[in-house]
């Protein structure tokens, strides 16, 4: 998803990796309820992938600085969504295809009994950012490159990032965009290169996309406004649906995702002076075992929005995610700050 970068360029930095558990979330004494952040200082452009009875995610490269130093797609791992402890770095040597760049917004799916990671190559502001694809044999890593899929130039889309993997009737499908139109492409039967024509899916105020499928319907999640302004950011998570994977997207009140003023808000930023700005560019949905979904997805708590270094601390929030008349959104179209049942897993 992601977002969509950094505005700090600090993950240049040449400070060793550091390997920690992160802080728990807080927790009552009976440990039946939570409260956000659910990982910190930094998991921005989430993506999360349950392998057994764990879940791993993933995130933007970044330096954390005092807080945990450099991390190279950093992966965190729980098995309920809440307690998360630090893995490490999830590639062991950066994708060179590009001069310069960041690896941001990975999106990690199993295919087969492999982890393939499709994420973005980019700058702030490149004029021709780029898609690649990693393939690990379990899903902490290493994620080995295969190179780029496309670049902006070669696919004909500006600002090429924010990649989502997703299969249909035993096809390969990459959709990604990124304030340029949502857009979606077949790839090859091995998925390291694109194959047919593009589909534009949305408009161009949108990025971070991501469908779930849901009685008869593919939703499409995308991300709004300005995703690293620190406390000022307006980041938030639009969606539409359609029966068809290719489109046309209608939100709640029949407009097209291709219109600029479409999408029904999920999630937005706090009311107030307290609470998260930026919320967005979130993880894949996950169903517990009692039939609840929820989201994972990245915020920066208004108090203390950046890291000592300049970066976006965009930290992990996790909510429930509600279904009414077919539409989803968390309670009260803003992340919870207050305590909150755990998810349910045997």
């Amino acid at each position: 998803m992601y977002i969509l970068t950094f505005i700090s360029l600090a993950f240049w930095s040449c400070a060793e990796p550091s390997e920690r558990t992160a802080p728990d979330p807080i927790l009552s004494p009976d440990t039946l309820t939570y409260t956000n952040p659910v990982f910190e200082p930094v998991l921005a452009d989430p993506t999360v992938v349950k392998y057994g009875d764990e879940f791993y995610a993933y995130g933007t490269e970044d330096n954390w600085g005092e807080e945990g130093g450099y991390h190279l797609v950093p992966v965190i791992k729980s098995k309920d969504l809440v307690n998360w402890d630090l893995v490490g770095n999830s590639m062991d040597v950066k994708p060179s295809w590009k001069e310069r760049g960041g690896i941001w917004a990975p999106d990690v799916t199993q295919v087969g009994d492999q982890f393939y990671m499709y994420y973005s190559f980019s700058t702030w502001g490149d004029p021709n950012p780029g898609i690649g694809l990693a393939i690990a044999d379990k899903p902490e890593g290493p994620f080995i490159d295969q190179g780029k899929v496309f670049d902006s130039k070669e696919i004909g889309v500006a600002n090429s990032i924010d990649p989502f993997y997703i299969e249909e009737n035993g096809k390969k499908f990459l959709i990604w965009g990124s304030f340029h139109g949502l857009y979606m492409v077949e790839l090859s039967d091995d998925g390291k290169k694109a194959t047919g024509e593009k589909i534009q899916l949305a408009g161009n105020h949108l990025e971070a996309a991501y469908v779930f499928q849901k009685d008869g319907y593919y939703y499409l999640f995308g991300s709004a406004g300005t995703c690293c302004e620190g406390a000022n950011s307006t980041y938030k998570v639009l969606v539409g649906r359609s029966e068809n994977l290719s489109g046309p997207y209608i939100d709640q009140d029949g407009k097209d995702l291709m219109d600029s003023d479409s999408g029904n808000l999920v999630v937005g930023t706090n009311t107030g002076g307290n609470g998260y700005a930026g919320p967005g560019h979130n993880a894949e949905i996950v169903t517990d075992a009692a039939g609840q979904d929820w989201l994972l997805y990245h915020g920066m708590d208004k108090q203390k929005p950046k890291l000592d270094n300049g970066t976006n601390r965009r930290v992990l929030l996790l909510d429930k995610l509600s279904w009414t008349n077919g539409w989803p959104t968390v309670a009260g179209r803003e992340p919870s700050t207050i305590s909150q049942s755990l998810p349910v897993f045997d």
